[in-house]
């Protein structure tokens, strides 16, 4: 008999009964959406929870992407990874934005910034990278080039929710944050997403924005979109905020415990987040070197033949996909490291809810190869 599938990670849902009582008030109300009650109070309760002053919800990561590109005008060239989810090119393809491939810092699987000026054209406007698994890039070399050069920086954190770096939320950098709450990330509300503003002027176009471009009942200022997150999902998020925390704590445990069964193991190296981060424990890559006795896709394949869906994430690379293929920026021999890690590259099951004895299946496939 097939043992039931385990997964990278599993969507967290509080118990039904501590739903049931918002959604009678979202009944009563009949407000479903536009801004609501439950939606005012989950932007203000993220915006305490990452001590920032201003955020705006949207229905999904990629709409905020999509947004935040139209809220600071960005146009001509976009320095950015090859090495993340499609959603992070996509959103420049949306805004007739041409993306600019460079190669990443193997270290902390984001951006190199000691490639980025290289890349700058005339055409280059911004620069947008990508916390990879949660592990913050470099953001002060990132900025001063950024400054240096007069560009702005919008920062993919997808994976980034509830993550400090040297003291602070890596969440203040850049001109904007953009956060996923996806239901396989840390904190979800089923779909939805966040941008991250650094005033109040900023958060206004957002919020215009968002809304079909509508600043009142009959003065639409730009052409907007419909990226409003509804009461349902801003409901769930309100629920997911008091458990986050412990959602988080307990990845970290899982995290230390392959830490400690893996490390030193020939043929697998365990990436880490650089130092002074206070890591949220988003994903467990692995990389699966030649000396190890199977190779990446073997391995890959022992675990679905186990029910165990571990995935090859990020692959294949953004830049090999039809529509960036033919970029001068795509081209292979520009993006070795990024290639490496793909080919390399396994994301293990974490999630708070997994189990002691699954956490050591998944142990036991690595060490027995």
């Amino acid at each position: 008999m097939s043992r039931k599938p385990i997964t990278v990670t599993q969507p967290y849902l509080p118990p039904l009964e501590e739903f049931i009582p918002y959604l009678e008030q979202i009944w009563a109300s009949k407000t479903l959406t536009n801004n609501g009650p439950f939606h005012r109070q989950l932007e203000q309760a993220l915006c305490e929870h990452f001590g920032v002053e201003h955020l705006a919800l949207f229905a999904n990561g990629t709409i905020a992407l999509i947004t935040a590109l139209q809220a600071l005008r960005i146009s001509g060239e976009v320095i950015t990874t090859p090495y993340s989810f499609v959603a992070t090119s996509h959103s420049l393809l949306w805004n007739t934005i041409t993306p600019v491939f460079v190669d990443i810092d193997p270290e902390r699987m984001s951006l190199d910034p000691a490639r980025i000026e290289a890349a700058i054209t005339p055409r280059t406007t911004a620069i947008m990278p990508v916390h990879c698994y949660g592990y913050p890039c470099d953001v002060e070399r990132i900025e001063r080039i950024a400054d240096t050069y007069g560009l702005k920086v919008i920062y993919d954190a997808a994976h980034a929710f509830g993550v400090r770096y040297r003291g602070e939320s890596l969440l203040r950098h850049g001109d904007l944050s953009i956060l996923s709450f996806h239901a396989t990330k840390v904190f979800n509300t089923f779909e939805g997403g966040a941008i991250v503003c650094p005033d109040a002027k900023t958060k206004q176009r957002i919020d215009f924005l968002k809304n079909f471009g509508f600043a009142d009942e009959v003065t639409v200022m730009a052409p907007g979109i419909n990226g409003k997150m509804n009461e349902f999902q801003a409901a769930l998020g309100l629920l997911q905020l008091q458990r986050v925390d412990a959602a988080i704590a307990r990845r970290r445990e899982i995290d230390a415990a392959y830490r400690e069964a893996l490390n030193g193991l020939p043929g697998i190296t365990l990436p880490s987040p650089p130092p002074d981060t206070e890591h949220n424990a988003a994903y467990f890559p692995i990389l699966v070197e030649p000396d190890y006795r199977l190779t990446r896709d073997q391995l890959y394949q022992r675990f679905r033949d186990e029910n165990i869906l571990v995935r090859r994430y990020f692959y294949p690379l953004i830049s090999d996909m039809p529509m960036y293929r033919g970029l001068p920026s795509a081209a292979p021999e520009r993006l070795p490291l990024a290639r490496s890690s793909a080919e390399r590259i396994l994301c293990l099951p974490i999630y708070p809810d997994l189990a002691v004895d699954d956490h050591q299946r998944v142990i036991d496939i690595i060490r027995a190869g």
